[in-house]
């Protein structure tokens, strides 16, 4: 039985200044007129392989099933693999290069169930040169796919197992060196539009024992707080925005089930001089923050 496809959902690091992502979408338009393009991110950072892996795993689960095709790929034109992945029964492919980026959106379908490399001319454009793999090979293979195209005629099977893995951090949790208490080591995953700054810890990660107030430190890019260069504020857990009140630091548990570190109505990130792949170090905090009060200081007379 052929399975044609009517959606594909689309996320790249060509941002919308040029002309990529047009490009792309014409191709596609071209090859398979029926087709629904969903445009999840164009913003990733250019480069940034693990943000692109993270962002397509908290968007995979409110996709329509179909194709996902995700490019962000700065070993365009080496001797990277182009793959198209098939998961969920064939209910879905994941096409785009093989340098993790794919991964998680694999694993959070269950696991690739096969994978071909893709090789067939036939079913690529011809192009001047080797960089635009996007236009040129991936964007033909999804349209191809929703056309009914069997996967294996793009390319030779190869084995899932060796697709390359993520590389997406864990957190980790220690003693404390002074008092032996259970600290916890997470990392800034994203920065979102508002300045929140998700964790790679979701609520589970944290020691049962503590209670709502945590400790953060971190290195901070504004400004630092000791000789050391670290900063230490006070947070506490909450589970909206407005529960914070001014200048209060959260830990709000998002809408993807990691904790963030926020700040109601204002930048965490500018604010505690956060960005993503900082690490930030939790630990329990035995009394309530005292309060704080934003301040503003007015000029210095001349």
């Amino acid at each position: 039985m052929v399975t044609r496809f009517d959606t594909i959902s689309f996320l790249t690091d060509y941002g919308t200044t040029d002309e990529f992502v047009g490009v792309v979408k014409a191709v596609i338009r071209d090859l398979a007129p029926h087709v629904t393009v969903v445009d999840l991110t164009h913003g990733i950072p250019p480069f940034d392989v693990q943000a692109g892996a993270l962002a397509l795993a908290r968007c995979i689960a409110y996709v329509p099933a179909g194709v996902v095709l995700a490019v962000i790929d700065p070993g365009v034109g080496t001797t990277r693999r182009a793959v198209a992945i098939e998961v969920a029964g064939g209910a879905g492919v994941r096409v785009g290069p093989d340098n993790g980026l794919l991964a998680p959106a694999v694993a959070v379908a269950g696991g690739a169930e096969r994978a071909v490399e893709l090789t067939n001319p036939e079913y690529q454009l011809a192009t001047p040169g080797a960089t635009f793999a996007g236009r040129d090979v991936f964007a033909p293979a999804a349209a191809h796919l929703c056309n009914g195209v069997p996967l294996t005629e793009l390319g030779p099977e190869i084995d899932p197992g060796l697709l390359l893995p993520a590389t997406v951090p864990l957190p980790r949790t220690e003693p404390a060196e002074d008092d032996g208490r259970e600290v916890v080591f997470a990392q800034v995953l994203w920065v979102d539009r508002y300045g929140n700054c998700q964790l790679n810890v979701g609520p589970d990660d944290l020691p049962e024992d503590w209670g709502p107030h945590v400790q953060l430190r971190y290195h901070t890019h504004t400004t630092f707080a000791d000789p050391s260069g670290m900063q230490t504020r006070s947070a506490i857990r909450a589970t909206s925005f407005a529960d914070l009140g001014g200048g209060t630091v959260g830990l709000v548990l998002d809408s993807y089930g990691m904790l963030a570190v926020c700040l109601d109505q204002r930048s965490a990130a500018e604010e505690l001089g956060l960005t993503a792949g900082d690490q930030v170090i939790l630990s329990a905090l035995d009394a309530p923050p005292a309060p704080t009060t934003p301040v503003t200081l007015a000029p210095r007379p001349q």
